[in-house]
């Protein structure tokens, strides 16, 4: 017996009648934690931009007693879920990335 994958992407699926329902498509808003290095806010990037992505926000906040972290808020418009949980996991792997969290707008 297999476990059950922790994510479910969302596919076309048939519904009675014979047509296809479109997977939702909304807006995917990442907080990326990090440690303040110059180079994080490139590798940040370079995760859309290998895919073909551009954000539709991009707001990077230096912050901490010290000024050690790094804050960045991003945005991508017109997105499904498998491609917004994919970049999740890509952002996680970064070096120097802390936490990411992740929300949808409809």
């Amino acid at each position: 017996m297999t476990a059950m994958p922790a994510h479910r992407a969302l596919t076309a699926t048939p519904r009675a009648t014979g047509t296809f329902v479109r997977p939702q498509r909304f807006t995917a808003c990442f907080s990326v934690h990090a440690a303040a290095d110059p180079s994080v806010m490139p590798r940040i990037l370079q995760v859309f931009a290998k895919r073909g992505l551009l954000p539709s926000q991009c707001h990077g906040t230096v912050c901490g007693p010290r000024e050690e972290e790094l804050q960045v808020d991003l945005q991508l418009k017109d997105t499904d879920r498998d491609t917004a949980w994919r970049l999740a996991v890509d952002l996680r792997a970064l070096i120097a990335v802390e936490c990411v969290l992740t929300s949808e707008k409809l």
